[in-house]
């Protein structure tokens, strides 16, 4: 019996969801369906410009996990644009965490000097999820 799928966290859900061909009637056409953490993948590697390894941790799954995500999502967008087809974010598993809450669990935090990021968002785990802080 395969392991559960550890819910991935993802910070911001995107607002559209359904991308088409312009001029073609949507019922003609295939759709291409790419997860929400695929998505998260897409925006924190190749928007955000971040490496790997901390996209993975905020997403908090592995390198390798993050890698084969990203190839996933990669690989489905190609295939949408250069086969003409629709793209539709939707499923997966994830969690959304908010600005301000834990990376790793999402609990809501209080913040001390320093513990935030140029963008606002905290650094580091609450205490419950690293307690030899």
């Amino acid at each position: 019996m395969a392991r559960p799928t550890k819910d991935r966290l993802i910070e911001q859900l995107p607002e559209i969801k359904f991308f088409k061909p312009a001029g073609v009637p949507g019922h003609q056409l295939e759709v291409v369906e790419i997860t929400m953490e695929e998505v998260e993948a897409l925006r924190l590697k190749d928007v955000e410009g971040l490496k790997q390894e901390e996209a993975a941790r905020l997403m908090n799954v592995s390198r390798p996990t993050f890698q084969r995500v990203l190839t996933s999502a990669r690989q489905k967008a190609a295939e949408a644009l250069t086969c003409g087809k629709a793209i539709k974010f939707a499923g997966g598993d994830y969690r959304v965490v908010r600005p301000g809450h834990c990376p790793k669990c999402g609990k809501k935090m209080r913040h001390k000097r320093g513990q935030r990021n140029i963008q606002g968002e905290i650094k580091k785990p609450c205490s419950d999820c690293s307690p030899t802080d």
